[in-house]
């Protein structure tokens, strides 16, 4: 119980530290959205740019069966990495965004 207490609290400071670099458009906000019940976590951005209207997902992480999977990345960054320097092990993180065959290709857990 405590890795996967351990591994909520990782992933909301990841959520948290990107929402806090904000969006690079005014008007819009990152918002952070934790579901610690059913173990889902997101970063969404919300508002509007130049009379248009901005929402959608940037990262969206959920936890299952102890392992962090993440099941969108729209940075730039390597966010499995920077979850292994937080303490979480390589086995522990599954790319969701990737299809179930290739998985076996990456240097993470299938699932």
């Amino acid at each position: 119980m405590a890795k996967l207490d351990d591994y909520r609290q990782y992933v909301r400071q990841l959520l948290k530290e990107y929402a806090q670099r904000g969006s690079c458009e005014d008007g819009v906000e990152a918002q952070t959205i934790f579901d610690s019940e059913s173990d889902r976590y997101q970063l969404v951005y919300v508002g509007w740019h130049n009379r248009r209207r901005v929402y959608g997902p940037v990262l969206h992480f959920d936890i299952k069966n102890e392992k962090i999977w993440i099941q969108l990345n729209g940075t730039e960054d390597d966010v499995a990495a920077a979850l292994m320097e937080m303490g979480v092990l390589r086995e522990d993180i599954v790319l969701g965004f990737q299809a179930p065959h290739r998985r076996k290709f990456t240097e993470y857990s299938v699932g």
